[in-house]
C-alpha cells in the first residue's frame, strides 16, 4: 500500500491541527473550504510523495479551520484514477486524516445522474456505492495499523449518520435525494450502453471518484459521509452531448444548497 512520511513537518502541522472532520470538496465544490474560520492552508506540493491533481477547479491544498466549535480538515482538490494514479495513491490524505484524529470523512462529487427522476442541480445523499473502476485502493501489502486485510463493506456510508442528515435535512426544508453512487474509471464519460447497464444495476448516479476514498475511510474505521451534486444527466438519457462545462455550471447553481448542507452536517451531526 502506498505510504507517505508522517514526521515530514507539513503532516505533523495537519497532526497537531487534531481535527475531527475531514472533508473532500469535489469538481465544483471547493470553494467551501473558504468558509472555514481562522484558516491555514498547506499546499499538497509541500508533502514529500503526496499526489497533485492537474484537473481543473482543483486547488490542490489542505485548509485547516473551524466551523463554529469543530476543527475541519478540507480538500481542495482530489486525486482521480484516470490522471494515471494508483488508487492505493489515494491512500496518502485518508491516512494523514486517520493519524491526525478525524473520526468522520465526508466525501462530495458531481455526478451525473442514472435516475431519470432526478433533476440537475439536486443533492443526492450517497447510500452505497458500485465499483466498475477495474480497480481497489487496498491491493497490495495491507498495514495492519491503518486496518484489516478484508474490510466488512456493508455499512461503507455510515447508516446513523444518513439518517440523521435526512430527518435535519427536512425540518431545514433542504430537498435531498438518496441513492446509490456508482464509479467509472473515466475520463471518458459513459455511452449509453453502460448508462443503461448501470441502471439495471441499481445506480442512480455516476461519477469517476469518491468509492476508493470511501473504501480507505471505512478501511481506516472512519465513519463516511457521501454527496454527490447531480450535474447532468447521464449519456443517452437528454440526448444531448455532456461536457466538463456543463457540470461546472450545474455545480455552481448548486452551491449555496450544498453550502447549507455541509454546514448542518458538519455543526449539528458529525461528533
Amino acid at each position: 500500500m502506498y505510504q507517505i512520511n508522517m514526521n515530514q513537518d507539513s503532516v505533523q502541522r495537519i497532526i497537531s491541527f487534531a481535527p475531527s472532520i475531514g472533508l473532500i470538496l469535489g469538481s465544483g465544490l471547493g470553494d467551501y473550504g473558504e468558509k472555514l474560520e481562522d484558516p491555514e492552508f498547506i499546499s499538497y506540493s509541500e508533502i514529500e510523495g503526496f499526489p497533485v491533481s492537474k484537473v481543473e477547479g482543483h486547488k490542490n491544498r489542505f485548509i485547516l479551520g473551524k466551523l463554529g466549535e469543530k476543527r475541519v480538515i478540507a480538500m481542495q482538490g482530489r486525486f482521480h484514477f484516470y490522471e494515471g494514479f494508483t488508487q492505493d495513491m489515494l491512500a496518502a490524505p485518508i491516512h494523514i486524516m486517520q493519524r491526525a484524529g478525524v473520526k468522520t470523512v465526508i466525501l462530495t462529487n458531481a455526478a451525473g445522474g442514472l435516475n431519470v427522476g432526478f433533476r440537475p442541480g439536486e443533492l443526492m445523499l450517497i447510500s452505497d456505492h458500485i465499483n466498475l473502476s477495474g480497480s481497489n485502493p487496498l491491493i497490495g501489502d495491507n498495514d495492519a495499523g491503518f486496518g484489516p486485510r478484508f474490510p466488512d463493506m456493508t455499512d461503507v456510508y455510515t447508516a446513523s449518520l444518513r439518517e440523521k442528515i435526512k430527518e435535519r435535512a427536512a425540518e431545514a426544508e433542504l430537498e435531498l435525494r438518496e441513492g446509490v453512487y456508482v464509479m467509472a474509471s473515466g475520463p471518458s464519460y459513459e455511452t449509453p450502453a453502460e448508462v443503461r447497464a448501470m441502471q439495471i444495476l441499481g445506480g442512480d448516479a455516476v461519477g469517476m471518484s469518491t468509492v476508493p476514498e470511501a473504501i480507505l475511510a471505512r478501511h481506516c474505521g472512519l465513519k463516511v459521509i457521501g454527496v454527490s451534486c447531480v450535474t447532468n444527466p447521464a449519456a443517452g438519457i437528454s440526448g444531448q452531448p455532456l461536457s466538463h462545462e456543463e457540470v461546472m455550471a450545474a455545480a455552481e447553481s448548486a452551491k449555496k444548497r450544498f453550502e447549507k448542507l455541509v454546514d448542518l452536517m458538519i455543526t449539528e451531526i458529525c461528533e
